[in-house]
């Protein structure tokens, strides 16, 4: 009878070290924009699953938007629905920093040792800092490029192998495809949703949205005015109608717009969308002051939020490979995105080829050394202040103030919305 307990507990503790070595770590992972993200996520998940069998990632439901993303987040924080992991575009890691929502990941980073090593190079990696806080690993990184319908370019007169390169050229191009007539538009610039658009004029005009010390606005000086100028002309001159986001993809994959102005990551959609029906092409985007000009990076960062000890050590491996090169050979090519690795951009085992063979994808990659971080508004209205920028953009597009009324009304309200010293 004794031999018999002995045995039993013997296989009883074999058990206990059998369940302990196959148990999975859980990870619920929130990400926003599924039309460009799902695809993307499931393939990296599987992939991570496969080389790392005892964690399990399980998908939250996704936002349609980042603004609807941040604001999901900022309701769950603390609470049982919170994610382990969310996606958050690079706009908001301020707001949720500031509310101490993110996990630092510097003790991950200084664990780990070298990140260069790794592709993670020290411009990458501020991307997603706050305040010297690393507030997570940029996932997918986009700047705005020129699409454009080279059959309509050559219909007007253009030269569809030497595109635009300045806003004078688009404009003029614009308002002679808008003359084409057939329900033609020159251009679709993608003003709505959030400030990134107007970012790209502003910076491209080596405008800032505040001053240093982030206690006044900045954007309505000379080099916002010469932006929303641009925007004014586009309308007046260049054949921009008042379109949603989504009439104006849909007018352009038609093949009834010559320009469109948005950002890198819709382009693998584009492709597939326009198909045959048109020559597609890409260029970079024109620069107001080509000097001094830069770009805003869009895109987001993958920001571990778990407090638990086990599930953190399990969210840093995911987050690593996800931002790092296998996520960014599987981002670029499923999205546009530009690599947000340096090891994924030049290696011939991640994306070196791809490049080389898609001349499309170029644009955005040519145009990194001009990549400079989407400015993060401070304080608690960041949401409000992005919504009057965007209506008063609005009044421009739809005629009913002049650039001038629209840009003073919109540094009033922003101002009136920063927080107080």
């Amino acid at each position: 009878m004794q031999q018999f307990k002995q045995l039993f507990a013997a296989a009883a503790i074999s058990m206990t070290f059998t369940v302990a070595a196959h148990a999975e770590t859980v990870l619920t992972v929130h990400y926003p924009m599924p039309g460009f993200f799902k695809d993307v996520m499931d393939t990296i998940s599987k992939k991570f699953m496969e080389e790392n069998p005892d964690v399990k990632i399980t998908f939250a439901n996704p936002s349609a938007t980042y603004e609807e993303g941040i604001q999901t987040i900022m309701r769950q924080a603390g609470t049982a629905e919170m994610p382990d992991l969310t996606f958050i575009g690079l706009n908001r890691l301020r707001m949720v920093s500031e509310r101490d929502i993110p996990v630092d990941l510097g003790p991950f980073l200084a664990k780990d040792g070298n990140m260069a090593e790794q592709g993670f190079s020290d411009n990458i990696l501020k991307l997603a800092q706050v305040g010297g806080k690393q507030v997570g690993l940029a996932f997918a990184t986009s700047n705005p490029i020129m699409y454009y319908n080279a059959d309509l370019v050559r219909k007007a007169g253009g030269n569809p192998d030497s595109p635009p390169k300045t806003w004078d050229e688009v404009i003029a191009l614009g308002g002679k495809i808008k003359a084409l007539g057939d329900g033609n538009e020159g251009i679709d610039f993608r003003w709505q949703g959030d400030d990134w658009m107007f970012s790209a004029l502003l910076f491209g005009a080596g405008g800032h949205m505040l001053n240093e010390d982030e206690s006044k606005v900045a954007f309505n000086g000379t080099e916002g005015e010469k932006a929303i100028a641009v925007l004014d002309r586009m309308v007046k001159e260049g054949g921009l109608p008042v379109l949603t986001k989504q009439a104006g993809e849909q007018a352009f994959v038609a093949g009834k717009v010559g320009f469109a102005f948005q950002t890198t990551g819709a382009l693998r959609n584009t492709i597939k969308n326009v198909g045959s029906k048109f020559d597609l092409r890409t260029a970079h985007i024109p620069l107001i002051d080509p000097e001094n000009g830069t770009l805003p990076t869009g895109g987001n960062a993958v920001v571990i939020l778990t407090r638990d000890a086990e599930k953190q050590a399990a969210a840093w491996k995911f987050a690593k490979f996800a931002a790092g090169p296998y996520g960014a050979s599987v981002v670029v090519p499923g999205t546009g995105y530009v690599p947000n690795n340096e090891l994924a951009a030049t290696s011939p085992e991640y994306l070196a080829n791809f490049y080389k063979e898609n001349s499309l994808f170029r644009a955005g990659l040519e145009q990194m050394p001009r990549m400079m971080p989407w400015y993060a508004f401070p304080g608690t209205n960041s949401v409000k202040v992005t919504q009057s920028i965007v209506e008063n953009l609005s009044r421009v597009v739809e005629q009913t103030a002049t650039p001038q009324e629209a840009l003073e009304d919109a540094a009033a309200e922003v101002e009136g919305l920063l927080p107080r010293s």
